[in-house]
């Protein structure tokens, strides 16, 4: 497993990359590779996220669970899927509650690296998956990965926002000093849960609210 990112997200990672869980991690992935285990997103997009997303123009992180774990679907980014692939149905309802807050017309596509081009760094806590097992590197170690990230970026960034959808990424809310960034929460957008409290939640007006507010440029949403 490569880590091929920018030199200012190795330096600002350095100490999980060095760190004794991140070795066992690699391992895992390894052996799972060796032993013709199909993963994603594919070896080189794993860390995507970070190409694509500079440090220093982190202004928003949407945290994801798990990469999509169908064929030619996961690239790197939480909640994306490549040019040509169907929107799976979060991300559906993510485009749903887009135009009912913005008034944006439904994308074309749901590849997403317009918004983490304009600093939105959309991070899954497990970075891979196997091929249709849902979960499955949940233990592997990624865990430590990003919330070890989370609570540095919380620690060393100023006037961050943090889109928290869903139980699982709400457990992250203690990593994150609530008088130094916005913290918005809503149900995950999944199908099973997007009724109950993320349709309605308006938080992609609330996030430029906030940047406009602390001196940044919003997030342009459109997506063609």
């Amino acid at each position: 497993m490569r880590v091929n990112i920018a030199p200012d997200w190795q330096s600002f990672l350095a100490p999980c990359f060095e760190a004794p869980y991140f070795e066992g991690l690699r391992s895992h992935l390894k052996a799972e590779k060796a032993s013709g285990q199909t993963i994603y997103p594919p070896g080189p997009q794993i860390f995507e996220a970070f190409r694509l997303t500079a440090l220093d123009q982190v202004k928003l992180i949407i945290l994801g669970q798990d990469p999509y774990h169908g064929p030619g679907q996961a690239h790197g980014l939480s909640f994306s899927v490549p040019v040509g692939i169907k929107p799976p149905p979060s991300l559906a309802n993510i485009f749903k509650e887009l135009k009912s807050d913005l008034g944006l017309p439904l994308p074309s596509s749901g590849n997403l690296v317009p918004w983490a081009e304009q600093g939105v760094l959309m991070l899954n806590a497990s970075l891979t998956v196997r091929a249709n097992e849902p979960g499955s590197h949940a233990k592997i170690g990624w865990i430590h990965f990003t919330d070890e990230l989370i609570a540095r970026l919380s620690g060393q960034k100023q006037h961050l926002v943090f889109m928290l959808w869903g139980k699982f990424a709400q457990e992250k809310k203690s990593l994150i000093d609530p008088h130094k960034h916005f913290v918005l929460t809503a149900a995950h957008p999944s199908p099973f849960s997007a009724d109950k409290g993320f349709f309605g939640c308006r938080h992609f007006s609330q996030a430029n609210q906030w940047l406009v507010q602390h001196g940044m440029d919003p997030i342009n949403w459109f997506l063609p």
